[in-house]
């Protein structure tokens, strides 16, 4: 690392330097707060030890200085008046950690590696960080469909504030992904996300699991354990199928609503938490609280903002498009020269139901692209549930309805245009004119 050393006596500079070079770094040094600015101008440093007492100047002044000038600079304090209150102050201002004067060599090398160990679990994060982007089709939060367009610019606005969320749908529609982009948006986006899978665990461990639990308060129990509640402090705490949250549970979580309080399992102390709570289940709810399954004063609190995801079947503009993304991504990540779908995979997609939605088509499309021999994607490269709707497809003159050739020409016009206005155009009539017609033809 490249270490810069700020401090008014040579003679502190020159034994900290031996030291630091000494364990294999780059030293720089500085006796007042201008020249370390201008170290730092010629060429970025990764740490900087920095006195609190530098003559005449501030060192937390400084602190502050340096910091504007490198955000990312790793800073340590030293002082020979080492008392908590600085100490405490130098951290709020942004130091890494303190110091105090007479230090030993020990100590240098300690923190040294201890920013090593730091850095090196920071860099750990953004390389996993980038294979999740990389494994990941991008995500694109624009839609053809006017439905869609208005739950996504109410999720928007509402990732501004910090009211509670509840995210309605099937499964599949991407009710996850959703929560993480409202998370992104948010003045949380700089603390944690933080999962809860409900159905996935018994009743004491997913309240375990939330509220965190003491040594020996359960069988199994054999250490102190923080829960998900108190690793989403200052984030965004995501529940997802809270529709599965057992009723014992759901008074607690009413509580942390409610008081920002809880209580871990076996302990009486009660504990604060400033979380923003993001729900999602693809039950529903308001069914569930007349049933007698659900609270309904949960309901009430988690519902301040209701965002129904509707299925794939019913995003037919969104369809195709989504599809093409996806072929995209699985061609470049896969190394094929697919370019995209051909015309009957297109028309078979648009007739196809899609029960799995966004979670099938991905799916679907990975394999596609893994089993295609040409540029685009075959009918012979689906899977079998597929192989039906090939054939279900009504020719002019054969014996059909008005109504059944009208709905199977909108279908194919929907599968080669690239949105809704281009469809409508092909069709000789307003995309008012358009949108009425899917809903009376139940293609919406």
């Amino acid at each position: 690392m490249r270490v810069l050393i700020v401090d008014d006596e040579p003679g502190i500079r020159k034994t900290t330097g031996l030291t630091v070079e000494m364990m294999g770094h780059e030293v720089v040094a500085a006796p007042n707060g201008l020249r370390a600015l201008k170290a730092l101008e010629e060429a970025p440093c990764d740490v900087c030890f920095l006195d609190v007492n530098l003559g005449t100047e501030d060192g937390l002044t400084v602190l502050e200085k340096l910091l504007q000038a490198q955000a990312s600079l790793v800073v340590v304090m030293f002082t020979a008046f080492a008392n908590i209150s600085t100490a405490v102050e130098a951290m709020r201002r942004g130091a890494f950690d303190f110091i105090p004067k007479p230090f030993t060599p020990d100590q240098i090398r300690q923190v040294l590696e201890k920013i090593s160990k730091s850095r090196k679990l920071e860099q750990r994060v953004q390389q996993l960080e980038t294979q999740l982007t990389e494994q990941t089709p991008q995500i694109d939060f624009t839609s053809g469909e006017p439905v869609v367009q208005r739950v996504l610019q109410m999720a928007f606005k509402a990732a501004e504030s910090s009211a509670s969320i509840l995210i309605l749908g099937p499964s599949g529609t991407g009710k996850s992904i959703l929560a993480r982009e409202i998370h992104r948006r948010s003045s949380q986006k700089d603390n944690a996300f933080v999962t809860v899978n409900c159905p996935s665990l018994s009743r004491e461990l997913l309240e375990s699991e939330l509220f965190g639990h003491v040594k020996g308060s359960f069988t199994g129990a054999v250490v102190d354990t923080f829960g998900k509640v108190a690793a989403a402090d200052g984030g965004t705490l995501f529940l997802d199928e809270i529709g599965e949250m057992p009723r014992e549970i759901q008074p607690k979580l009413l509580r942390l609503l409610q008081e920002r309080e809880y209580e871990r399992v076996g302990e009486a102390k009660v504990r604060r938490a400033n979380v923003r709570v993001i729900a999602a289940t693809n039950r529903n709810l308001a069914e569930e609280v007349k049933g007698g399954k659900f609270r309904e004063d949960l309901f009430y609190r988690l519902n301040v903002i209701n965002l129904a995801l509707p299925g794939l079947k019913d995003r037919p503009a969104d369809l195709l498009p989504i599809a093409e993304s996806y072929c995209a991504f699985f061609a470049a990540g896969l190394g094929k020269k697919t370019k995209g779908l051909s015309q009957s995979v297109r028309e078979a997609f648009v007739r196809y139901a899609w029960p799995g939605n966004l979670r099938e088509l991905r799916n679907v499309i990975e394999r596609a692209v893994i089993l295609a021999s040409g540029d685009v994607i075959e009918p012979v490269d689906l899977p079998e549930e597929f192989s039906h709707q090939m054939d279900s497809s009504i020719a002019v003159g054969a014996r059909a309805t008005l109504d059944q050739l009208e709905t199977e020409h909108i279908r194919r016009v929907l599968a080669s245009a690239r949105n809704l206005d281009e469809a409508a155009r092909t069709l000789g009539i307003d995309p008012a004119t358009l949108y009425r017609k899917r809903q009376k033809l139940g293609l919406l």
